[in-house]
Order: structure tokens, then sequence, then C-alpha cells
């Protein structure tokens, strides 16, 4: 799919607030309404813009606490990979899971009420998860930059 500079601009008026209604997602992009919808059609379908989200803090939420753990399986079973995934998509606090390559197998994000809470998942969820050969532990400090925007 070719973006031009007007698609560029709509996504980049979009990353930057993107429940804003078409009228004036219309009216920043210098194009009328029926144009911008049917660009931001496109957009969508194909697969240019995933989806539109709602970003929660969850400091406000009570999650205080953010950890970072990087992960180094036992590749000795073909499926170690698939069965540490599946169990560990099933712990709530986990809040993302990336693989990658490297001496580290896997990253994950883990966020709880506070130390005492995250000491609680490590030693009864993550530490009974299957296959793992070692695990770093790295606390966050302090976000100095989280953004989801691109360079558009």
């Amino acid at each position: 799919m070719q973006i031009d500079s007007t698609d560029r601009k709509i996504l980049r008026l979009l990353q930057g607030n993107a429940v804003m209604p078409m009228a004036e997602l219309a009216l920043q992009a210098g194009m009328s309404v029926s144009p911008c919808a049917r660009r931001l059609a496109r957009l969508e379908s194909a697969g240019v813009i995933k989806g539109r989200a709602v970003i929660i803090n969850h400091r406000a939420l009570g999650l205080a606490v953010e950890v970072f753990l990087r992960i180094t399986l036992d590749k000795t079973r073909s499926n170690a990979f698939d069965e540490f995934i599946a169990a560990a998509r099933q712990i709530p606090e986990v809040h993302a899971i990336q693989t990658l390559l490297g001496r580290v197998d896997i990253r994950m994000d883990v966020r709880a009420r506070d130390l005492a809470h995250y000491q609680q998942i490590y030693r009864e969820r993550i530490l009974a998860l299957p296959h793992m050969s070692e695990v770093e532990s790295l606390m966050l400090v302090a976000e100095v930059k989280n953004s989801e925007a691109l360079p558009i």
C-alpha cells in the first residue's frame, strides 16, 4: 500500500489523539470529512492502523512495581518455548511476553502492587514456569520515555 503525505498527516494526528472526531480529524488534515473517512477506512483495512486503544496508567490503579525478566530456557525439549509461553500467558500480572534471538530467549514484563506482591508472584508463579534455566530480574526505577508513536 502506498502511503502519501496526507495519509502520514492523518496517522500523525491519530497518534496524538486516537479518539479525535472525524470532523476534527478532517479539518486538521486539511480535507473534507468524506475523503478523510475513506482514507482512514483504507488505512485500517490495509492493516496500517491495527486498532485504537485506551492507555491506562497502571500506577493510578495501584500497580506501582514494574519488573522486567530476562529468561533463558532449557531448550533440550523441542516444545520448551511453546510450553513456557502457554504457562506464562496464564499469569495475570505478566503484562508482556517477547521472544528474542541471542543469549536471552524471553523478556517478560511483570506489574505488581508493591515489592511484597512481586515477590509472591515471583516465588509462586514465575519460578513454577516450565523449562527455565536462568532468570534475571530488572526493576524499573524511572520511565524516561515510553511511546508507541512512530516518527511519521
